[in-house]
């Protein structure tokens, strides 16, 4: 009886640890989590050397969040498949781009994630447009057409394709219209010199109302995976639930009727 007992606090502990966790990382409604994307996202725009003559300022989409969220979910270290045709998972734009983070739950902030990328400008030339390592997440930040941004982050106790780490977070940030196209990331020049006409200049960025305006989110058919994403926990608690209760049955038959199991 007292090792049935061990067993399952020690299942019930694992579930409950696992969701612990998991409820220390924001959700994508988030006032403060989206706040911190999008205003750090805008910082670092707005601080590029050469500076930006066309640099759009970015603000927050639901649908491109949700989209983030959804594979984050997948606990993979791998860009999302469908994010370009013929696939479309957005009413308004026909290619996304995508970030990934993935590291320690005591290490992460929205700050260290989205700074980390930025800062692979130390391998980009510019004038060159050669990168000397890895620079793709630093041209997406700063990529001057992108003007939506929608990010997720994800308790994962194992994240495939990053097999050292345990009990991480997976961080993901989606991006219309998408970036890293053979091309410069921006204009160089003044900045907001090269601003739409009806554009207005604010911190270094150009802003638009009706383009800032969030519109036509519901009027897509998303793929089958983002109307059922796969929830780990769910999967967890639906695999361990019939043995916990099997074994409380065991227990109950033992305290209560002993001498049906004991001679």
């Amino acid at each position: 009886t007292q090792v049935t007992l061990a067993v399952t606090a020690w299942m019930v502990s694992l579930v409950s640890s696992s969701s612990s966790l998991a409820d220390t990382l924001p959700d994508i409604k988030n006032e403060d989590f989206i706040k911190d994307c999008v205003r750090i996202h805008n910082k670092l725009r707005s601080e590029v050397n050469p500076t930006a003559s066309n640099m759009l300022y970015l603000t927050w989409d639901p649908v491109l969040a949700q989209i983030a969220k959804s594979w984050a979910r997948n606990c993979q270290f791998a860009h999302n498949g469908q994010l370009k045709p013929p696939y479309r998972l957005h009413p308004n734009f026909t290619s996304l781009g995508e970030n990934l983070w993935t590291g320690s739950l005591s290490i992460f902030s929205v700050s260290s994630a989205i700074t980390g990328w930025y800062n692979e400008v130390k391998y980009y030339d510019f004038k060159t447009r050669k990168c000397d390592r890895v620079c793709g997440h630093y041209t997406q930040v700063v990529w001057a057409d992108s003007y939506k941004v929608g990010c997720a982050v994800q308790f994962c106790p194992r994240v495939a394709g990053f097999d050292t780490l345990h009990n991480g977070a997976h961080f993901i940030c989606n991006y219309g219209p998408a970036g890293n196209f053979p091309t410069w990331p921006y204009k160089k020049g003044s900045t907001c010199s090269a601003c739409s006409s009806d554009d207005n200049c604010l911190d270094n960025l150009c802003t638009n109302p009706k383009r800032d305006k969030v519109t036509g989110y519901y009027s897509v058919v998303f793929p089958d995976w983002l109307i059922f994403p796969r929830n780990r926990y769910l999967s967890l608690f639906l695999i361990v639930s019939p043995l916990i209760l099997l074994l409380s049955i065991i227990i109950i038959i033992l305290v209560k009727y002993p001498h049906l199991v004991l001679k």
